[in-house]
Parts: structure tokens; C-alpha cells; sequence
């Protein structure tokens, strides 16, 4: 290192400013893959939690089929449990299937730009006021 009278010459001034650069650009980019590397473990993780959660909330439905079998057959007769059974089970299926295809079409109207029913709503409902 020069004393502090002597001038430090421009191109040596820019080759340690480029290796600190380099420094830095090297240690940015190996802690990007550390932060990756302990996201994707995590994410592995999380997937196989959700999937297993997934597997025994299925295994409780159909847990929870048969018990309501088993309970009503004394009430209703077999024939009159499956029915009441199969019959809730397809009501409950159908509304969710209803709730799905609503959030898709929300989701494809704000996708699309386009407003959709809550906002419309909404916006009715602010100009209203606004005009009173």
C-alpha cells in the first residue's frame, strides 16, 4: 500500500474495486443458494406434511361415512341409511363444486381485468353514498 503522499494510480484503484465487486457478486450469489437450498427443504417438508394430512382427512371422511352407515341403519333400515347418506354426500359435493367453479370464474374475471361480482357490488354500493 502506498504512503498517504503517493497517488494511487486509476487503473489500481479500478482492479481493487473490481475484485471487491467480484467478492461481493461471488458471496451474494452463494448466499442466494443457501437461502434456496434451505427453502427447498423446507418446501419438501411442508409437502409431504400436507400430503399426509391429506391421506388420513380422507381416511376420517371415510371413517366418518361408515359410522353415520352404521348409526342410522337401526333408525332408517340399510337401504334408508345409504340413502340419506349418499344423498348429504352429494349435496355437500355439489356446493363445493358450486364454491369451486365460482372462485375460478373470480379468478379468471381479475385475471382477464375484468370486475368481478363483489367488486361490481361494491362499487354500486360507494356510489350510492356518494350520490346521497
Amino acid at each position: 500500500m502506498p504512503d498517504e503522499g503517493e497517488a494511487v494510480p486509476l487503473a489500481e484503484r479500478l482492479e481493487a474495486l473490481i475484485r471487491q465487486g467480484e467478492a461481493v457478486f461471488n458471496s451474494e450469489v452463494a448466499y442466494q443458494k443457501a437461502r434456496v437450498s434451505f427453502g427447498w427443504s423446507r418446501g419438501k417438508r411442508v409437502a409431504i406434511f400436507l400430503a399426509l394430512a391429506g391421506a388420513f382427512g380422507g381416511l376420517t371422511l371415510i371413517a366418518m361415512v361408515v359410522g353415520l352407515l352404521i348409526a342410522l341403519a337401526p333408525l332408517l333400515t340399510p337401504w334408508g341409511a345409504l340413502a340419506v347418506v349418499f344423498f348429504g354426500l352429494t349435496l355437500l359435493s355439489g356446493l363445493c363444486f358450486r364454491a369451486a367453479v365460482r372462485a375460478f370464474r373470480d379468478a379468471r374475471d381479475t385475471v382477464l381485468g375484468k370486475p368481478i361480482p363483489a367488486e361490481t357490488a361494491v362499487v354500486a354500493k360507494v356510489e350510492q353514498e356518494n350520490e346521497a
